[in-house]
């Protein structure tokens, strides 16, 4: 039975946050921009409640289960871009890995899936590949290719199992990045 699937609401927004805090605690690319274990549940918080604040208006982030699974994207043009205040070493990594990203993607219009999140007490059920393939059907509505990128080398298997291909890669000082296209 698949799960159910939906937009998420702004009454969702702690519950969405928290899986991603959760589940993105020991990826790569998150743990080499936010490396502090002090300021971790801060930086992550700001960080992905930005990012849901910025998208969830705009009908760009599906959840399960209230947000036990989340697929936060960006639609074509963007969601305005990282407007949180961190300190000086934080910010110049976030910028750092965007301007790595967006240096080996498309200029032209696609979705954008910038994070997907499974609350670790339900991984292995689905759930996240349910939210995502909501907005790769949105995507393929639009007429518009899909794209994700990577720093954990257990994701790309992943993805390509669920049919992406790798278009790119490119790199920070101990962080590879895979880019990844679907459509």
């Amino acid at each position: 039975m698949s799960p159910d699937v939906s937009l998420a609401t702004p009454d969702q927004r702690e519950r969405v946050v928290a899986t991603l805090a959760d589940a993105f605690r020991e990826d790569p690319a998150v743990r080499w921009m936010f490396p502090d274990d002090d300021s971790y549940d801060d930086h992550i918080t700001t960080f992905a409640g930005g990012r849901f604040d910025r998208r969830m208006p705009l009908g760009a982030v599906w959840t399960v289960e209230g947000g036990a699974a989340v697929a936060l994207w960006s639609p074509p043009g963007g969601d305005g871009g990282d407007t949180d205040e961190y300190p000086a070493d934080v910010a110049e990594r976030l910028a750092a890995y965007d301007n790595a990203v967006h240096a080996v993607l498309p200029a032209g219009p696609h979705w954008y899936l910038g994070m997907l999140a499974v609350d670790p007490q339900f991984a292995g059920k689905g759930w996240g590949r349910a939210a995502m393939r909501a907005g790769l059907e949105r995507a393929a509505r639009d007429g518009l290719p899909a794209y994700l990128e990577t720093s954990n080398p257990r994701n790309v298997d992943i993805y390509r199992g669920a049919g992406w291909q790798v278009v790119a890669e490119t790199s920070l000082p101990g962080l590879p990045i895979w880019v990844f296209q679907h459509g």
